[in-house]
Parts: structure tokens; sequence; C-alpha cells
């Protein structure tokens, strides 16, 4: 979701696999919101192909974020304006779309996760960016299962957490959801920070190792949604809902 002025300097891949993965986002959320409308949202989310689907999806956003959190001159401000904006599509689901009430999304973690990561650039310039990044990973998919109650090793539980963590209400943006919390899209920071460090690091590898030289092509269509792809975020659902509302009038 970095944007550069200069596209002569811009890394053309990179914007291209993050419209790869808006384009599917954007069917996602009108297959999502179609299902739903039909009273049939169950047989969607609960097919393990679209589980897969979403799941590769918000891994794509992440771990391209992470990447791009490297191009950025201000963390600070780029991680405010994403965070600023889910505080603004909580407001608008809350008061226009409460059946689909959105507690610290997507935007929500992003803006959060640019802050953090980018306040410790200092400490991570000092670790070797293939160990970092194939720790966060460990950790992501140790900590992955942290609203479940546990760490562990996907489905192997290896720490119950307290559940007194659990019953504050107050810590669901940390991961730890109380039994009545509900969101329809929900990232809390513990479980993806590991994800989006991932990324960050994950660049530093690729230009130690000079394959930067090979992410400068694009595809002009998708580089031009890959480079705008905070805005159709924003716009999107909104159309698709109305769209799908047509089909039911």
């Amino acid at each position: 979701m970095i944007m550069a002025k200069d596209l002569s300097t811009r890394y053309g891949t990179i914007d291209t696999v993050r419209a790869i993965a808006i384009i599917n986002m954007v069917v996602f959320h009108f297959l999502y919101d179609y299902f739903a409308m039909a009273g049939a949202l169950g047989a969607f989310v609960f097919n393990t192909a679209v589980i897969i689907w979403e799941r590769f999806i918000c891994i794509t956003f992440i771990v391209i974020s992470g990447v791009s959190l490297n191009f950025t001159r201000n963390g600070y401000l780029r991680g405010l304006i994403v965070l600023l904006c889910g505080f603004a599509v909580t407001a608008v689901t809350y008061f226009f779309m409460p059946e689909q009430l959105i507690l610290f999304g997507v935007l929500s973690f992003l803006g959060c996760a640019m802050i953090l990561t980018y306040a410790l650039r200092g400490l991570f310039l000092r670790i070797n960016p293939w160990a970092g990044a194939a720790v966060s990973l460990v950790l992501f998919i140790l900590f992955y299962h942290i609203p479940d109650g546990y760490i562990g090793l996907f489905s192997l539980r290896l720490v119950d957490l307290p559940p007194a963590l659990y019953e504050t209400g107050r810590l669901a943006w940390l991961g730890f959801p109380a039994k009545d919390f509900a969101s329809a899209d929900y990232f809390p920071l513990l479980r993806w920070i590991f994800l989006y460090i991932s990324g960050y690091f994950l660049w530093g590898g690729i230009k130690r190792t000079g394959l930067d030289a090979y992410l400068r092509k694009s595809v002009p269509v998708l580089g031009f949604i890959g480079r705008h792809s905070l805005l159709i975020y924003m716009i999107h659902q909104p159309v698709l809902y109305g769209i799908c509302c047509l089909f039911f009038l």
C-alpha cells in the first residue's frame, strides 16, 4: 500500500502481486455479500477451498505490506493514515452495516503493524534478514491459534493460555477475544504481526542477494491497481454491497 510518485523507481512486480491480491479480495467479498444476502453464508465461508483462498489473500496482502514498508520515508505517517482508514471502516459498518461490523480488521492491523515495525527498524537492521524472516514465520505459526486459547504448532497444542486473558473483553485487538466477540474481519496483532515482520525482513534478504533486480517489471493495468490498493479497498465494499442488493430487489 506504499505509493511512490516516480514509477521508474518502483518494483513493478510487487505492485503486480498486490494487484492480484486485491482482485482476489474484491471477488471474494462480492461472493461473500451475495451468499450473505441469499442466506447461505455458512455454505460459502466454511467451504475448505474458500478458506484456503481467503487465507491466501490475507497472507499475500500482509507479506507485501511488510515488504513495502522498506520503501516508505515515514512509516509513522503511513501507518497512521491506514489506521484512520481502519477506524473509518469500523464506523461505517457500525452505523450502516451492523450485521457485518468490523472490529480490528485488516486495515487497523496494518496501520498498527506499520507503526510498530517502523519503530523497531533500527533493531531489525542488526539481524540477518533471512534469519529474521525465518524466525518471524515460525513465531507466526506458533502464535496463530492465540485467539483459540493456545500457543501451538498448527493444531498441536503446546501451551494453553490463561482463560482470564479472554474474559476482560478488552484484549481482542491483541489476540484474546471474549466469547461474545464478533467481527466480520478480524486480524489480531499477536497473530499477524509476525507475518508482517517476516515480509519486512524478506525484502532485506532479497536486496542482499541481488534478486531485487528481477522485480522491476510490471503488467501496466495490474501495476495501476497495485499502486491504488488502499483506495480500492476503501470503496469496493459499498459498491459490491450495492450491486448485490440489485440481485435481491
